[in-house]
């Protein structure tokens, strides 16, 4: 079992910053292929950045890509999303998504991951 749990949510205005995190563990950390997914109320939940077990390969949705960065730091089991230029429809929460493998691949599909964390609410205001 893999145990996921984000963190660093919160409130942010219109055009600024948040760093949200994901700790996994019960696994070796540089196994899992890690990803965003995020949930507005009404709306379906949606791809937002992944990145490979060796932070080798990224991916970003269409709607974050440029102003979003995803990094990991395996020496402390650590992923992290960057959020930049932040607007009202990033307000959702997040939720960190984990996949055991040894592909060096980054996974865009809900259905690639096995554990996914709680979520942790983000909100944008104006």
């Amino acid at each position: 079992q893999v145990q996921v749990v984000e963190s660093g949510g919160g409130l942010v205005q219109t055009g600024g910053s948040l760093k949200v995190s994901c700790q996994a563990s019960g696994r070796t950390f540089s196994q899992l292929a890690m990803g965003w997914f995020r949930q507005a109320p009404g709306k379906e939940r949606e791809f937002v950045a992944a990145i490979s077990r060796n932070g080798g390969s990224t991916a970003y949705g269409d709607s974050v890509n440029g102003r979003f960065t995803i990094s990991r730091d395996n020496a402390v089991n650590m992923m992290y999303l960057q959020m930049n230029s932040m607007k009202s429809d990033d307000t959702a929460v997040y939720y960190c998504a984990v996949k055991w493998t040894l592909n060096s691949s980054a996974y865009n599909t809900r259905g690639d991951y096995h554990y996914w964390g709680p979520g942790t609410q983000v909100t944008v205001s104006s």
